[in-house]
């Protein structure tokens, strides 16, 4: 099984979610979204793939992410792919769907 992580080495959830991977015996390729961040175009395919909507994916927490309170789903993938920060990680993507690791457990739905 292949296996995309969108992973922040500095995350702890992060670092559980592709440790499941690895268990899992996938075959893993791992993108460190804030050195090589997706652009707007595949945020929104990766969280149509999810189910998700683009503020489920906003990481609130941050500073940058408090003026999106009330901004549309296009201005959060806007901001998102301008400042990668404000992406909740870790996002994996299988042949078999999209989760985002929190808890990191979720990605098990689509091993």
């Amino acid at each position: 099984m292949k296996a995309t992580i969108y992973h922040n080495p500095r995350c702890s959830k992060s670092r559980e979610t592709l440790a499941l991977l690895e268990q899992a015996g996938a075959k893993i390729t791992v993108i460190d979204y804030l050195k090589s961040p997706p652009g707007r175009a595949e945020l929104q395919r990766l969280y149509a793939k999810a189910g998700m909507t683009a503020r489920e994916g906003l990481r609130t927490g941050e500073d940058a992410a408090k003026p999106l309170k009330t901004a549309s789903d296009d201005d959060i993938l806007d901001a998102m792919a301008a400042n990668p920060i404000l992406i909740e990680r870790p996002l994996v993507e299988t042949e078999k769907g999209v989760r985002l690791g929190r808890p990191p457990e979720k990605v098990r739905e689509i091993l």
